[in-house]
Order: C-alpha cells, then structure tokens, then sequence
C-alpha cells in the first residue's frame, strides 16, 4: 500500500482528449500540488506534446507495459469503458484510480463518488478505484441533496437536456456536420436543429441507458436503493452545458423561504430566484464550476413538489472537475 504523500505523483489516461485537457486545466486552476505528471493516449496521439504549468510533457501509448512501470499515486481516467477495464485495475495494484467512464460505477466495493454528496466514501484510500458518476447524475444529485437532507424524496422525475460535448469530439463533429446538410456519422439522426430522445441503446425496459444510469447512480450515491427515480434523456445541439428539468415530490410540506435558504446554503450550488424571472441557460455556464438552479416552483398539482431547472457544464463538474475534487479529498 503505498505512502500517499502531500505532493502527488498523477497520471491522466486519456490526456489528449476533451475531458483529459479539461483535467490539465483544473489541476493548474485549483494549484493541485504534482509533484510529476505522466500523460497517457492511445498510439495515435502518443509523441505529441502538452503544457502543464509552463512546462512540456511528452504524451506516452498507453501499454500494459507502461501501465505497469507507472510509478503514480493517482490514476485520473477518461479514455472510456474498454480502456478502464483493461487498464484500471493495473493502476490500481498502487494508486487511486478515479475512473471517469461508466466501467466500475455499479460495482459494489467502488465508490461512486461525488465530493459536495458523500466525501466520506472515498476518504482514506491509498489505492483502489473510484468512480466518478455520470455528468448528468453529479449535477442532479448536487441539486437534490440538501432537499434531500431536510425534506426527505419520494419520487423525483429527470428530463435531461445534454449537450453533445457529452459524446465528446464525436458529438461536436455530428452537429458540425449535420448543420452543412450532411448525414449524421455519430447519433442515430441529425442533431442540428433537432432534439433527439436517445442517449446510449435501448435496454429490454425501453429506457436507454443513459436514463437508467441516472436513475441506479442516484440511488447509489444517497445509498437508497428504494428512491423512485424516472428520467427522460434528450440529446440536444448545444455543444457545452447540461440542463435538467427535475420534478420531485417530499416526504413534507415546505415553505417557499425555508426552501429557498436550504439551497442557497448548500455547497457547491447557486441559486437564482425564480419569482423574478431569472434562469440560467447551458451558454452561460460554459467554463464554470457551480451548479445553477433556476425555474424553482412548486408544482401546483401537489403541495409537496416542485420544479427545478439545474444547469452545469459538462466538461467540469460533470467530468473533469469533480475528479479532482475527489483527488482533493485524497
């Protein structure tokens, strides 16, 4: 077991791509204290150089070989399932692994971790794997827990508005080029100008799996297996930023002031007061960390529900960031 130290030896699996360069970004913005940095790829990219600090680092294959000869303490991943299978559990013989793909999330001695949520799942490992959740369930469940806390939830219903940066370059790539006339290479239609209701395949259910990742992560992260979630995934062409439409229904009764301090209080969130008028769209929130809710109402066929909109972008809190916050813990 290794000797975690206050400066920190890192490794990003999946350095050149868009939530990989977002990581580097963050490790710098937040001053986390690396001590040495190894950035992996596949072959492709492998021999390309990227800047950390001021200072080159020469991107290297990943290998079982070089997997093995690591000498890091914490593993960030974001280089997909097949990747993390293979490669995440060589990591993990002496560092932390925080796996950024959906691989280890519902294994039930990985934590799925998100850090404003349950910090306490991950405190203290010294090496092991740990899971971030989906971009859209860390910015629903960051939404939800004070709500969580003192009201208690019986239901809460998620339709999901998700840009599609969350696809990756791929994503932006289709609504580039569908938006020239040309057909869609990456979704199953076109994406410019249009909302298409499929994130993932279809299950025998007939939710995709977009929809039931959100709905067995939430349970998992607030560690009720029980919680009645539903969720309608939409993919729309916007190409950074998040939005969720949440209805949720509470164990009991709120006033609208208690509420609203309840969320305002709450780490990691901003509250924009909805009696105003005031909202957030997915174009604001580019390049922030925070998760906005606006459109805060109760819902008028039920006393004990409400509507939210919750807005984040993806690349951060929904990937990149809340890695190296759990790191942070670390």
């Amino acid at each position: 077991m290794k000797n975690m130290k206050s400066d920190k030896k890192v490794a990003i699996i999946g350095a050149t791509g868009m939530v990989g360069r977002t990581m580097l970004d963050i490790l710098a913005e937040r001053e986390f204290p690396v001590a040495d940095l190894r950035l992996f790829s596949s072959a492709k990219s492998a021999g390309t150089t990227m800047t950390f600090k001021g200072k080159e680092y020469v991107v290297e294959e990943l290998t079982a070989e070089n997997a093995q000869a690591a000498d890091v303490d914490i593993a960030l991943f974001s280089a997909g399932s097949e990747i993390s299978y293979e490669f995440a559990p060589i990591f993990a013989e002496n560092a932390v692994v925080i796996d950024n793909s959906s691989a280890w999330r519902m294994y039930r001695n990985v934590p799925l971790c998100v850090p404003e949520v349950n910090p306490d799942t991950v405190k203290g490992m010294r090496d092991g794997i740990i899971a971030n959740p989906n971009c859209t369930t860390i910015q629903a469940v960051v939404a939800l827990l004070p709500i969580y806390k003192e009201y208690g939830i019986v239901r809460a219903n998620y339709t999901s508005f998700q840009a599609v940066s969350g696809a990756g370059r791929a994503g932006i790539d289709d609504l580039e080029r569908t938006a020239r006339g040309e057909p869609a290479a990456h979704f199953p239609r076109t994406i410019a100008g249009n909302c298409i209701p499929h994130i993932g395949e279809f299950e025998d259910i007939a939710y995709t799996v977009e929809e039931t990742k959100m709905i067995r992560e939430t349970r998992k992260i607030f560690g009720n297996p029980n919680l009645q979630i539903t969720a309608t995934a939409v993919r729309v062409p916007v190409i950074t930023g998040h939005s969720i439409a949440i209805n949720v229904t509470l164990l009991r009764n709120f006033r609208w002031y208690d509420l609203h301090r309840v969320l305002s209080w709450a780490k990691g969130i901003v509250v924009l007061d909805s009696r105003d008028g005031r909202y957030i769209t997915p174009l604001e929130v580019v390049g922030t960390d925070e998760v906005y809710i606006g459109r805060l109402r109760r819902d008028l066929t039920d006393e004990a529900a409400l509507h939210m909109w919750v807005v984040a972008d993806n690349l951060r809190k929904g990937a990149a960031l809340n890695a190296v916050q759990i790191a942070e813990i670390l």
